[in-house]
């Protein structure tokens, strides 16, 4: 915490004017990261009253210091504790030491390397399949046809959780879209969801999970006391959110990225166990969680700015992704590049992606599979991306390939 004299030495930080939330940004981030990390280590968007960070270093110290930056006020824009914006709060995400502490050892024990190894062969054969019913086809959407076919395919049967397609979808964009400001995105998003909310809520209960897998072993643990009533539903709720969607977007990002790119495929072609470090590559370029919030505990100091307690500080971790003060080349998809731990798209610290081994084992399986029976990919189209208020994901990947 920062003492008085050390207050009134601070500098404010500067004003921002665009707006992160902008259709025009949502649609294309790129011209909007540059200025937010040009602007300053920290600046202040006056419009949503919030602080904000873009480059590398910043956002990591916000991160990993729950000392001063909490989550539990809720990782979107609203401050969860307070009247109106009131919500359950995700146990996983949205939760500080010790409470988070306690809960994440008993999550980490049941995604343990081996509970995700024996899942390899369940994710290897969904990527088959999905790879055997386009084998005839030279063109083919990359998102609907592949990816979302695909993690559709592979996170149910290890996480134990029916995902239809409409629903699945439905809930996610209303999840992320809340995540926002109240905007029209906001709105749609909500309504679309209503249907299906009564749908979310049972398949993610104790009596629809599959027997013996992932969420069945929360709520086994749940019944031995390890973890709190209701935490075990509340968490599986977490990982349908952030273990699809997420997925989703970053297999998205780096599908498109080797198939404009073909030096990039000729490397992963030339050496099949790069499929391991993709996905990290592709996620550090597009950035799933664009941003994700933290709310100061009390007046503070970042990067000799002065921050008033209790506001929230949204970390851009798209505009992190590419801040050439960490990365060079910064926005160039380059598979040679060791990004793996590094980059803050799984997150950091305590609050690192719980399920991201499981979202590289999917990757690695797809893409793996695509190796082997692909050899030359490339864009059929111009990809579209799907403007949500949180989520970076693409809506259309018009792909054209040649099979071996």
């Amino acid at each position: 915490m920062m003492t008085d004299a050390l207050e009134v030495r601070a500098e404010q930080p500067p004003a921002f004017a665009t707006d992160p939330y902008g259709l025009e940004v949502l649609e294309a981030p790129y011209a909007f990261q540059a200025a937010l990390r040009d602007a300053g280590p920290v600046v202040r968007i006056a419009e949503h009253d919030i602080y904000a960070v873009g480059r590398h270093e910043e956002a990591k110290s916000v991160l990993t210091d729950h000392s001063r930056f909490m989550a539990g006020a809720g990782i979107g824009l609203q401050d969860i504790r307070k009247p109106g914006n009131f919500r359950i709060p995700s146990r996983l995400l949205e939760n500080d030491p010790p409470d988070h502490t306690a809960i994440r050892t008993v999550v980490n024990r049941i995604l343990s390397p081996l509970v995700i190894r024996k899942a390899k062969d369940d994710v290897k054969q969904e990527a088959e399949a999905v790879l055997d019913g386009l084998r005839d086809r030279e063109a083919f959407n990359g998102v609907d046809d592949l990816v979302e076919a695909y993690v559709l395919r592979a996170f149910p049967k290890v996480v134990g959780v029916q995902l239809p397609r409409t629903e699945t979808l439905a809930i996610g964009e209303m999840r992320f879209n809340q995540s926002g400001p109240p905007n029209a995105l906001y709105h749609r998003a909500i309504a679309n969801a209503q249907p299906y909310l009564e749908w979310f809520e049972e398949s993610c209960s104790r009596a629809k999970v599959a027997s013996g897998s992932i969420s069945d072993l929360l709520f086994d643990a749940e019944d031995a006391g390890s973890l709190p009533e209701g935490v075990a539903s509340n968490i599986v709720r977490s990982f349908v959110g952030g273990g699809t969607d997420s997925t989703i977007s970053g297999l998205g990002t780096t599908v498109r990225h080797l198939a404009q790119d073909p030096d990039q495929w000729a490397i992963l072609a030339a050496d099949p166990s790069k499929v391991k470090t993709a996905l990290d590559e592709g996620i550090r370029m597009e950035a799933p969680f664009q941003v994700t919030y933290r709310t100061t505990r009390g007046p503070t100091e970042l990067a000799g700015f002065a921050l008033e307690g209790d506001a929230k500080i949204g970390v851009f971790l798209g505009a992190a992704g590419r801040d050439p003060r960490k990365w060079e080349n910064a926005d160039r998809f380059d598979l040679t590049r060791r990004s793996a731990g590094v980059h803050l798209s799984f997150g950091t610290a305590d609050h690192a992606c719980i399920g991201q081994m499981l979202a590289r084992l999917e990757a690695e399986a797809l893409l793996a599979e695509m190796v082997s029976r692909i050899e030359t990919i490339e864009l059929a189209g111009e990809p579209i991306f799907r403007p949500m208020n949180q989520l970076r994901t693409l809506d259309s990947l018009p792909l054209r390939v040649v099979w071996k």
